[in-house]
């Protein structure tokens, strides 16, 4: 059984088998991945280029975009090849590389995009010790923190699973590898059936615990910007926060409706879309979030690429 592990592979059954539906696909999906990486690689380049941009915001910002990059690449190059190959394969090791930096990467997003809250909820509600507080190095930490987090977590539920006798069926009912169609296809015993609640477990404990403190520093937010006169200064203090709102209910509810199921099961088409939504929707619009909503990241990317023409020029 362990040879026959070794030498596997798991063919991709969600795509769609017909060459033109093929082509319809593969076109947007790699228009989609072109924007998401010169986006991020813009946003990452102009915040570390520009000192103005050197607060720990557009720090928090510029990490984001990088864990953006490395968690398209995941998975969205071998959707595209898989989208333009007849066989439509990964191997056994292949998914599981796929499997364990697709989960890494969405993990230190979820801690990032927490730390993001509780920044804005110290500039907003305690703006007084904010630069005592939120120091470079704090800030730093934070990051790297949120990182070791998520490369740690994922990694028992991937050797685990990498264990599993798969001598079933090879088809995987979706477009990329994940935990639970990959345990679909295990020979499961008692013991797996265990593990698989104990995962579903600590999926529901990562989601919660972030979504709460997220919930809790914004409900903070919120009361102090009621208690502001102005409605100008309401307004101003809400469009700082907004971007990572609409990031947050994006990413979020995606993941939160694929994650959060327990024994509930979707057909495979809304599985599909459930999981393309927070692996290519939600890291699509947070470029554009980022940079056309906000009015100092369009002023630093004008004022970069005038240096970089005259650079050359």
């Amino acid at each position: 059984m362990e040879n026959k592990n070794q030498s596997m592979e798991f063919i991709f059954s969600a795509f769609p088998h017909d060459w033109g539906d093929s082509v319809i696909c593969f076109v947007p999906l790699l228009f989609i991945y072109a924007f998401i990486i010169v986006g991020n690689l813009v946003i990452v380049i102009v915040v570390q280029t520009d000192t103005h941009l050197h607060t720990p915001m557009y720090f928090f910002i510029s990490s984001l975009s990088f864990l953006e990059l490395w968690y398209t690449t995941s998975t969205i190059p071998l959707m595209l090849s898989n989208l333009l190959s007849e066989k439509k394969s990964i191997s056994l090791n292949g998914c599981m590389v796929q499997l364990y930096f697709f989960h890494s990467t969405g993990i230190s997003e979820v801690c990032l995009l927490t730390a993001m809250a509780f920044d804005r909820y110290l500039a907003i509600c305690k703006p007084l010790h904010y630069p005592t507080i939120m120091t470079p190095k704090l800030c730093v930490q934070l990051t790297l923190v949120c990182c070791i987090c998520g490369f740690i977590t994922p990694l028992p539920e991937v050797v685990w699973i990498s264990t599993l006798p798969f001598c079933g069926s090879n088809h995987l009912e979706h477009v990329f590898c994940d935990f639970l169609p990959l345990l679909r296809l295990a020979c499961t015993d008692t013991r797996a059936i265990v593990m698989i609640q104990v995962v579903d477990v600590v999926h529901a404990a990562e989601i919660v615990t972030a979504v709460l403190l997220i919930f809790l520093s914004y409900a903070g937010i919120v009361a102090v910007i009621l208690r502001i006169r102005s409605a100008e200064g309401r307004r101003k203090a809400f469009s700082t926060c907004a971007s990572h709102l609409i990031v947050f209910l994006l990413f979020f509810g995606s993941v939160a409706l694929m994650y959060l199921r327990f024994s509930a099961t979707y057909s495979l088409f809304w599985d599909t879309v459930i999981a393309l939504s927070f692996t290519v929707l939600s890291p699509f619009f947070n470029p554009i979030i980022y940079s056309l909503r906000n009015k100092e990241i369009k002023e630093a990317v004008k004022k970069t690429y005038k240096s970089a023409k005259n650079l050359f020029l």
